[in-house]
């Protein structure tokens, strides 16, 4: 079939073989190396043997049940298009609903605004925070424990382009990968800290056995990582700063709890698209 075979035959038969036509589709995009538009031209035009080989591969790690997102080695999240792996957890639609109330709140903040991105993982929330704030006074950092984490946050910082000279990149532990004359600065710090209890049994199976349990499991309650954020963030926060973390869908009370006796006032939980508690907000009185 190589060297004859076209792409309009290749996704005619990888949708045949996954019954799924949007996965296929990527799948054949990737392949090609072309970008929808330019796929859909070239529909016609005849595969290489070393795409034909590319595609089967990647069939046959989909069929086998890796996630689409690690086959296909990129993800969309919100305006920007990222690099995922095993090191990173796949970004998903309910983290966009997050980083978009961090956007809100950080787009009321100015002339400049200093944010922190705290277990940035591939780097999604705060690199949106990035591309969709004003170029002009902008500082984002990012900051994870993980260095296999940070490398995919550095190679996705620089697909931001002339924005990527507004994102700052630091190792550590929650705050501690932030320099210290740092303190009682940041107007906006947002988490999507590992928030799953060890013995939850409603975590999907492919999730427990491909995405890294580093940045899933916190504890017998899910809660031992948002504790340690919420206690600190306010020596590092300036006075009105907001703190926003992402949580499990039955966190929202708890974790509005932990925030208020923290020193937060204007407690808030918000939901996610499906409707479901999805992150805690609250402002530094």
């Amino acid at each position: 079939m190589t060297g004859t075979v076209n792409w309009r035959h290749l996704l005619a038969e990888t949708t045949r073989v996954l019954g799924e036509a949007p996965a296929a589709r990527w799948l054949c995009e990737t392949a090609s190396s072309s970008s929808v538009d330019e796929f859909l031209a070239a529909l016609d035009e005849p595969a290489t043997e070393r795409m034909v080989a590319h595609l089967d591969s990647m069939v046959a790690r989909y069929r086998a049940g890796e996630p689409l997102a690690y086959v296909l080695g990129h993800w969309s999240f919100r305006h920007i298009e990222v690099m995922v792996d095993r090191r990173v957890l796949i970004p998903r639609p309910e983290t966009e609903v997050v980083a978009g109330r961090a956007i809100e709140l950080a787009s009321l903040i100015g002339p400049s605004r200093r944010i922190a991105d705290l277990g940035t993982g591939s780097g999604v929330i705060g690199l949106s925070l990035a591309a969709e704030l004003p170029m002009a006074g902008t500082e984002v950092w990012l900051t994870d424990a993980s260095e296999d984490s940070l490398d995919v946050a550095r190679a996705n910082t620089a697909g931001l382009g002339r924005l990527a000279a507004n994102v700052r990149i630091a190792h550590g532990s929650w705050f501690e990968a932030l320099p210290e004359n740092l303190r009682a600065s940041f107007d906006v710090i947002v988490s999507n800290p590992p928030y799953v209890a060890d013995d939850d049994e409603e975590i999907e199976e492919s999730v427990a056995e491909w995405e890294p349990a580093s940045a899933l499991f916190a504890g017998f309650d899910g809660l031992q990582d948002i504790r340690e954020i919420a206690g600190v963030a306010p020596k590092w926060l300036r006075p009105g700063g907001w703190l926003i973390i992402e949580i499990g869908h039955l966190q929202g009370p708890q974790v509005a709890r932990l925030l208020h006796a923290d020193g937060f006032v204007d407690v808030r939980v918000g939901r996610d698209l499906a409707g479901r508690d999805r992150y805690v907000e609250g402002r530094l009185a």
